[in-house]
């Protein structure tokens, strides 16, 4: 059973990613173009954050534990299909989503000016907000789960998925300030809708924490293992290579893996 300290932390830490996404909205509302460099480097940054503890320390802590309980053979079978049960739950909530309203599809702050974009403002307001909020409650389990492994990864996935949020919430402010004009509107929803993930964690503490054992311990790691590459295969690596150029993404991800390598071997 995990001790109280270490929950608190990992529920702080997923707030704290969470709400990064009014970092972007902050963006897209006060400046007058978008840093594309430094978002792409930052995202291609986060996918090896992602990519590095998924593959190097999650999956093989998975093995490990459902290995203990169920031998070689079965065990493997049961962390290949969390893993894939993770990527399988996250597409799905991709796919559910409507493309047009997908915050994940490309905006940059210059597209503030843009008036051909302007939609029905209950229509875009309400639905792109709600799609993040969506797609980000997942991932609020994957944070506040992945952050229970302690420190050395709590902190780093922290950084990434805060990171990657900042472009979710430019995506999401731009449409609805288009829609209703309103800057602090746009603000404080696409603020509200990154609230989905301290959310997931609630739920993932509720109904998780009272049978944490082992084998919940395994699939978790697995699954959240599995969400982490998917966001990061796409969305993550694509964004940044809209955002801007090949080498840069490229660059980033080699950064955040290195980041990534240290932070887990000075906790040795």
């Amino acid at each position: 059973m995990l001790d109280q300290h270490t929950v608190w932390i990992a529920f702080g830490l997923t707030v704290i990613a969470g709400l990064s996404t009014g970092i972007g909205s902050l963006i897209a509302l006060v400046a007058k173009r978008t840093n594309t460099n430094f978002l792409c480097a930052s995202l291609g940054f986060s996918a090896g954050v992602m990519l590095y503890v998924s593959f190097m320390e999650m999956i093989p802590a998975a093995k490990e534990e459902l290995v203990m309980l169920f031998g070689e053979k079965t065990g493997t079978l049961s962390l290949l299909s969390a893993f894939f049960g993770g990527i399988g739950l996250i597409a799905l909530i991709d796919l559910l989503i409507p493309q047009t309203n997908n915050p994940h599809e490309l905006q940059g702050v210059e597209d503030m000016g843009e008036p051909d974009s302007r939609r029905s403002l209950h229509r875009v307001g309400i639905v792109v907000a709600l799609s993040l909020a969506i797609h980000n409650f997942p991932e609020g389990i994957a944070t506040f789960t992945s952050a229970l492994s302690g420190l050395s990864v709590a902190i780093p996935i922290t950084v990434a998925i805060a990171i990657h949020n900042i472009p979710e919430g430019i995506a999401v402010s731009v449409p609805i300030y288009h829609a209703t004009g309103n800057r602090r509107k746009a603000f404080w929803l696409s603020f509200a809708s990154g609230l989905a993930e301290p959310v997931g964690a609630l739920i993932a503490c509720l109904f998780l924490m009272p049978f944490w054992s082992p084998l919940i311990n395994g699939i978790v790691l697995a699954a959240v293992a599995g969400i982490m590459v998917y966001i990061s295969l796409d969305e993550l690596l694509p964004t940044a290579e809209k955002y801007g150029k090949h080498h840069i993404s490229i660059s980033g991800l080699i950064v955040g893996m290195v980041v990534m390598a240290l932070s887990l071997f000075l906790f040795i």
